[in-house]
């Protein structure tokens, strides 16, 4: 379990199997099936079709890696718009924005099947409601939007070295810590905000002192091993051959992870420069 979105999604779940009906990358196809769709090509056609380079995936209508770096790109781009306009003009709708957002990404999370539409609706409902915060954290707190941009960015490099290098494996154990890490941390979110809106209370550890800063680590930790599960399961996409619209899943779900992680650097160097 990385990013909610993958762990629901059949097609990037490690008991995957290849897509069905489809011939796997590099294979020749069985002599019965090649005879009976070509009765009639002569031997030099033949000769021809064997000669030619094997298609790529892109060409088999396949997930490819380029795929999910261009619409993750994209995904990013509309925030970053959507989000300078909201900075500068309404950042006070960050809590429409912050509404919207949740309710598309339950609702893109829990599709079968991604909706291109419902997902660049989530970036821009996304890009109003980090414009708005940042817009807010940026009022309080110097240079700290670059900061945590910054952060965000070098810790997405770092978990991708660490995946391609092989340094660290995703193995059904890690899984499984990172599932139930997760699900209580967003179990002792929840209860501080019931806490803060409810009660009036400043939260346990969430805004200030060192049990913020543990916290806001713990945090950041959690979301960057998401990364690394995330492109895991991205990596298991591409070697089964899962169609080329899953490419949307696969950006929504790393923008989910990416956004988790810049709002907590965000909150964790508020912690520092408050402190």
């Amino acid at each position: 379990m990385g990013s909610p979105v993958f762990s629901r999604s059949n097609v990037f779940s490690p008991n995957a199997s290849p897509a069905a009906g489809t011939q796997q990358y590099g294979t020749q196809p069985q002599y019965g099936q090649y005879t009976a769709g070509h009765a009639g090509m002569d031997a030099a056609s033949m000769n021809s079709m064997y000669d030619a380079p094997s298609a790529t995936t892109a060409q088999t209508g396949r997930l490819t890696y380029d795929d999910v770096i261009m619409k993750t790109a994209g995904l990013l781009g509309i925030i970053v718009v959507v989000g300078a306009i909201t900075w500068f003009t309404a950042p006070e709708l960050f809590f429409f924005g912050a509404i919207a957002g949740l309710v598309l990404g339950l609702v893109n999370a829990f599709k079968k099947n991604p909706s291109p539409a419902l997902i660049v609706a989530y970036a821009v409902a996304e890009g109003v409601f980090l414009g708005g915060i940042s817009a807010f954290y940026e009022a309080q707190f110097d240079g700290i939007v670059l900061q945590a941009v910054g952060a965000t960015v070098a810790t997405f490099a770092a978990c991708l070295f660490l995946f391609r290098s092989g340094r660290v494996r995703v193995t059904p154990r890690f899984t499984r810590w990172l599932m139930f890490s997760i699900a209580g941390y967003l179990a002792f979110s929840l209860l501080n905000l019931v806490y803060v809106v409810f009660l009036g209370g400043d939260g346990w550890g969430m805004r200030n002192g060192p049990l913020g800063v543990i916290i806001g680590l713990v945090a950041v930790g959690l979301a960057s091993a998401s990364l690394i599960v995330d492109f895991d399961a991205i990596q298991r996409g591409v070697r089964n051959g899962v169609p080329a619209k899953f490419a949307w899943t696969a950006a929504f779900g790393l923008v989910v992870t990416l956004i988790w992680l810049y709002l907590e650097f965000l909150r964790l160097l508020a912690i520092f420069q408050s402190d």
